[in-house]
């Protein structure tokens, strides 16, 4: 990585010109610039001069200098001179996922680009997962966080909140941290984070990716309302039709999108340990991709239970309902405003 003076920055970014800013997020505003050698940048800048947004900036500087993933943003380098590290990073030209499918941006994403653009994310986050030369767990998965270049490839960013585990680790106690709508709720209520955290927020931007509902939204009676608690609510009653994008299903076919959709289903599940890991996902959403899609066992097949029996597809329609009262209370307890 390549240190820069807080010169060179200014230059890029007409002193951080309030025009140049790309967008801002949890963890610092990210402005637009052109480096001396008319490179286009992205350089993200803190917003307060605190301890925490200190050890968050280092924190991304370590992650991002030991992974190495054409669907993981590139770190090209920081600036030490100022309090909170300024760091620069390729630019990603076409905006986030969460702005083509919230409605900032009037192109429709294609089935097929919906598809791809979750087996490319899916990828990067198995890389952090398991074949980086630490592991990595991101813990703020969310479609905000994912950047589409002009092509619409995809770049997964804000390694911020993200922490190294060690080899012979399987989770860890911490602060819990996230976006509401995304948050797993068993890491809410342990404090335990795994991997299975960010399998749990991969299923909320495979419901996003498949419906184009926002992960919280407020419902008929004004309420605020889980994506993830009212899409699986909706599997469970074989009523998933109802949310579903009619035109992704059109372009994409019942089989596949249902494929799909049970898939975020068993990404969803409450229990940490009855999601599937980002390695499974992968493997079934090419699958899905190359219309090959195996019946084996670690394939989710249409009208079966994903990857073992939930609660909610058992007979016990009592723990059940406990689920989904537990997850209820989850989100009423976020204070989520409307």
């Amino acid at each position: 990585m390549k240190i820069f003076s807080l010169k060179e920055l200014e230059q890029a970014t007409n002193k951080f010109d309030h025009n140049r800013i790309l967008g801002d997020g949890g963890h610092g505003t990210v402005y637009k610039g052109i480096l001396s050698d008319q490179r286009v940048v992205a350089i993200k800048k803190a917003k307060n001069v605190v301890q925490r947004e200190i050890d968050e900036f280092i924190n991304e500087v370590v992650i991002l200098s030991q992974t190495n993933h054409r669907n993981v943003v590139k770190l090209f380098g920081c600036c030490l001179e100022t309090e909170v590290p300024l760091l620069v990073y390729e630019f990603i030209s076409n905006g986030t996922l969460s702005s083509y499918l919230h409605g900032q941006l009037e192109n429709h994403l294609s089935w097929k680009d919906r598809l791809r653009i979750a087996l490319e994310t899916a990828k990067a986050i198995a890389y952090l997962h398991s074949a980086a030369s630490i592991s990595v767990y991101h813990r703020d998965i969310k479609c905000a966080n994912i950047l589409l270049t002009d092509a619409l490839t995809t770049k997964v960013s804000d390694f911020g909140a993200s922490r190294s585990i060690a080899i012979d680790e399987t989770g860890i106690l911490t602060v819990v941290q996230g976006t509401y709508g995304y948050l797993d709720p068993e890491y809410y209520y342990t404090s335990r984070l795994t991997e299975k955290s960010d399998v749990y927020s991969f299923g909320v931007i495979l419901a996003e990716l498949l419906t184009g509902v926002t992960p919280v939204f407020s419902s008929h009676s004004s309420e605020a309302t889980s994506l993830a608690s009212h899409f699986v609510s909706l599997m469970r009653d074989n009523c998933l039709l109802a949310i579903l994008d009619t035109q992704i299903v059109l372009e994409g076919g019942v089989e596949d999108v249902e494929v799909v959709a049970r898939l975020a289903h068993a990404c969803l599940s409450l229990k940490g340990e009855e999601r599937p890991t980002m390695r499974e996902v992968e493997t079934i959403l090419e699958d899905v991709q190359s219309s090959n899609i195996h019946h084996n066992s670690q394939t989710i097949r249409v009208g079966q239970s994903p990857l073992k029996d939930q609660p909610w597809k058992g007979n016990n329609g009592g723990e059940g309902s406990r689920v989904y009262s537990l997850e209820k209370e989850f989100i009423h307890s976020l204070e989520i405003p409307i």
